[in-house]
């Protein structure tokens, strides 16, 4: 089974954190939304709070695939974190899956470096702190292992293709059915 971990920050973005967890869910995989702070309650940048499965542990193994949604202050507290940057170049390292939307992409991997050989794309204005080879022009980019989406609004799109890479085509346009996607 394909192991997914999602990082919550306090602020974090409703719809990036959660439409990722229902599809890839719906595809077969094992979604664990990892709170970052101390209390599995976190809340969203919209005041939804909703209860994470763990906190952030470091003994935990590492997964398939991990991902960082954006929000405000959500993507913040996602760079100040230490141990998901550790995370990140762990995952980075072993060639695994590493997603981020929205702001998370430039304030996250971007502002820390792990951009500088991907194409990547980022929320609108935030492109400097990509610090990326180049700037995708689509909604959703993948690039390798690296896979980033540009805002909210692309959050099923985003998910689709994280649905993709983690098992395959088929298993994509399945999901998309059953969800009466048309994009």
């Amino acid at each position: 089974m394909k192991n997914v971990y999602i990082y919550i920050a306090e602020g974090f973005e409703e719809i990036e954190a959660l439409a990722p967890a229902d599809i890839l869910r719906r595809a077969g995989a094992q979604v664990t939304l990892v709170s970052i702070t101390d209390s599995l309650t976190v809340k969203g940048a919209r005041n939804v709070s909703i209860i994470c499965d763990t906190v952030i542990d470091r003994s935990m193994p590492l997964p398939d695939m991990i991902i960082l949604p954006g929000g405000y202050p959500g993507y913040e507290n996602l760079a100040k974190s230490e141990y998901v940057e550790e995370i990140i170049k762990l995952m980075l390292d072993q060639n695994r899956f590493v997603a981020a939307i929205c702001a998370a992409p430039a304030a996250v991997l971007g502002a820390k470096g792990f951009l500088k050989n991907s194409c990547a794309v980022c929320y609108p204005g935030m492109e400097d702190s990509l610090n990326c080879k180049e700037i995708c022009a689509d909604g959703v980019c993948s690039d390798g292992n690296i896979i980033t989406a540009k805002s909210a609004a692309y959050a099923i799109e985003f998910s689709l293709e994280l649905t993709q890479l983690l098992f395959d085509m088929q298993t994509r346009r399945n999901v998309a059915d059953q969800i009466v996607y048309n994009g």
